[in-house]
């Protein structure tokens, strides 16, 4: 394993994972494009950047796909679809926490510490980097700055994991070594 003073990784598609599936039957089932509208720049953006909340960004999708109850009603099943932590993932984190702080950097809105409670994740990172706390959101250089700090770690020493190219990419563009993460293998090699 090549040493670094920090991992700093990815919390959705990576330690956490929701079931597609379930997104794609609500989507089918109703006939409305709730992933692309949803995860739309212009709608979720504000929400990620901590200039309106879960809830303004509830709205706002629930608008733009007619406003009416069934719009109301697939948004409210679309942001209710459980999620799972990836326990390998976890654990491969945790054996990284042995030696060097792990911090999570995450674009979030502001219910991320509810989420990571349900999750059994309050307390699991060293630190949390969320955007909507920071006001700035991947692939923003500065979010990767504010994490290698919170790391006490300088960004070429430090250990990126992400699910987005994009991200990957800038963090790279920084000095980090970056892994796109697809599966637990991927980091296998890098953490242990």
């Amino acid at each position: 394993m090549e040493t670094y003073d920090a991992v700093l990784c990815d919390l959705d598609g990576v330690l956490r994972q929701f079931d597609h599936t379930v997104q794609r039957e609500i989507e089918a089932r109703y006939g409305l494009p709730l992933m692309r509208t949803a995860f739309d720049p212009a709608l979720i953006g504000p929400a990620t950047l901590g200039l309106a909340t879960e809830q303004d960004w509830i709205e706002s999708v629930v608008d733009a796909l007619g406003g009416d109850e069934q719009a109301r009603r697939a948004m409210a099943e679309f942001v209710a679809v459980p999620f799972t932590v990836d326990e390998q993932v976890k654990t491969l984190l945790s054996k990284a926490k042995e030696r060097v702080p792990v911090v999570l950097v995450t674009n979030a809105t502001d219910t991320l510490d509810e989420h990571l409670e349900r999750a059994g994740l309050t307390g699991f990172a060293d630190a949390v980097v969320s955007s909507a706390q920071v006001g700035v959101a991947k692939p923003d250089r500065r979010i990767y700055e504010i994490a290698a700090e919170r790391a006490g770690a300088k960004p070429t020493r430090c250990l990126f994991i992400d699910d987005r190219p994009e991200n990957v990419t800038a963090a790279q563009s920084l000095g980090m070594t970056a892994i796109h993460y697809r599966t637990p293998a991927d980091l296998t090699t890098a953490l242990t």
